[in-house]
C-alpha cells in the first residue's frame, strides 16, 4: 500500500465530501484488520512526481498554474466542485508519484500488487483543467509512465468508479496502447462523457468501452456486465499490466454517486480485475483510489480489497442487491448495446 499523511492535507474545506475523513476511516480500518501488522501488506512512503513526470500529460502551464494557485490560498478550480487549499498541490503531486511509484515497484517484482491509497482523485482531471474533485491524473500519468518509460506496449486501464472518468479517456482516446474500460452510472448529468457509442478514434478506435449502467443498478447487471463484456475484452486485448481506478462510489449508500451495489459486489468486481491480471500479465496490477465518500463503508470495502490482493481473509457483511425491476429492463438494453457496439472489434 502506498500512502502518506500528506494527503490528509489537501483541505477542500467544511462539508465538503472529498475529506481527509475519508482516508482517516479507511486507515482505521486497516488498523482494525491487521493487515499491516501481519505483514501481509507492507506500507511505502509515496515520494513527489517530478515536473516531468507531470508534464507526461498535463500542460506545463496548467502544471505551472496549480502550483501557483495553491500557494496563493487555493479557492474552487472550476466550475464549483473542485477545491484547492494551500497544501493541495504538495498532496497532488504526491497522488501522481505513489502511483508511478507502486507500477515501477509491481514492474520490478518487488510486489505481486499495489494500492496507491491517495488523494485527492485523479480520472476526471484533464490535460489542462481540473474537475470532479480531480488536479492531475493520477491513473493516466501511471499508464503513461509505463509506456513512455518503461518500454510497455499495451496497458489496460479498468475504471470502476461510479463516474466516467472522462480525463483517462480523453487522454488516451486515439492510442492503442491503453485499453480503457469503464463501467458507471447514467453520465448524462455528470460528466456528459461515457457513452456506449464513444469508442476512441483513429488507432484508439476499438479501445475505449464504456458501459453507462441506469442509477440504482445493483450487483446482478453490474456483475453480468463485468463477466460477459469486461472479462472477454481485457483477455483479448492481452494487456502487460493492469491498472484499476478505484471508486468506492458504487456502492448504494454513497451520498455522492447513484448505483446500487453491495459492498460485497464491489468486492466480486475488484476480484475480477485482480482474476485478469493475474491470468494475462502475471498478475501486475495497481489499484487507485479515485471516489468512495459514504464514511459508513469505504473503510470496510478497501480493507476488503487490500485483504484480497494480499491474500487475507477478511469478513465482508452485506446483503447482495438486485437491479429493481423497473430499471433492469433498461439495464440489460444497456449490455446489449454496449455488446452489439464493441462486437465489431472484440469477440463477444
Amino acid at each position: 500500500m502506498v500512502y502518506s499523511d500528506v494527503f490528509l492535507r489537501h483541505e477542500p474545506g467544511p462539508g465538503h465530501p472529498e475529506c481527509p475523513e475519508r482516508l482517516k476511516v479507511m486507515l482505521s480500518e486497516l488498523e482494525r484488520s491487521n493487515l499491516l501488522s501481519s505483514g501481509a501488506c507492507e506500507l511505502i512512503e509515496p515520494r513527489a512526481a517530478t515536473k516531468e513526470e507531470l508534464e507526461l500529460l498535463h500542460d506545463a502551464d496548467y502544471v505551472r498554474w496549480v502550483r501557483d494557485f495553491c500557494s496563493l490560498g487555493g479557492g474552487v478550480m472550476d466550475l464549483g466542485d473542485t477545491v484547492a487549499s494551500p497544501s493541495s498541490y504538495e498532496a497532488a503531486i504526491h497522488a501522481v508519484g505513489a502511483v508511478i511509484q507502486a507500477t515501477d515497484l509491481v514492474l520490478e517484482g518487488r510486489y505481486k500488487a499495489a494500492f496507491a491509497l491517495v488523494r485527492p482523485p485523479g480520472h476526471h482531471a484533464g490535460r489542462d483543467y481540473a474537475r470532479g474533485f480531480c488536479i492531475f491524473n493520477n491513473v493516466a500519468i501511471g499508464a503513461q509512465h509505463l509506456l513512455s518509460r518503461r518500454g510497455l506496449k499495451r496497458v489496460a486501464i479498468i475504471d470502476i468508479d461510479a463516474h466516467h472518468g472522462n480525463g483517462t479517456q480523453e487522454f488516451f482516446y486515439e492510442t492503442d496502447q491503453v485499453l480503457y474500460v469503464s463501467l458507471h452510472q447514467d453520465p448524462t448529468w455528470f460528466p456528459g462523457t461515457g457513452f456506449e457509442d464513444e469508442v476512441g478514434t483513429l488507432d484508439g478506435r476499438g479501445f475505449t468501452v464504456n458501459v453507462p449502467l441506469p442509477f440504482l443498478t445493483g450487483d446482478d447487471v453490474y456483475l453480468r456486465a463485468v463477466e460477459e463484456l469486461v472479462e472477454p475484452i481485457v483477455r483479448q486485448y492481452e494487456p502487460e499490466f493492469v491498472l484499476a481506478s478505484v471508486g468506492f462510489d458504487v456502492h448504494y449508500a454513497d451520498p455522492v454517486a447513484r448505483l446500487g451495489l453491495s459492498m460485497l459486489g464491489q468486492l466480486r468486481a475488484f476480484s475480477a480485475i485482480a482474476r485478469l491480471a493475474r491470468d494475462c500479465c502475471s498478475g501486475r496490477l495497481v489499484a487507485v483510489l479515485e471516489g468512495g465518500y459514504s464514511l459508513t463503508h469505504i473503510g470496510k470495502m478497501f480493507a476488503a480489497d487490500l485483504a484480497l490482493l494480499a491474500g487475507q481473509d477478511y469478513e465482508l457483511v452485506d446483503e447482495e442487491t438486485r437491479t429493481p425491476a423497473r430499471l433492469r429492463r433498461k439495464a440489460e438494453e444497456v449490455l446489449r448495446s454496449v455488446r452489439h457496439i464493441q462486437s465489431e472489434f472484440w469477440q463477444l
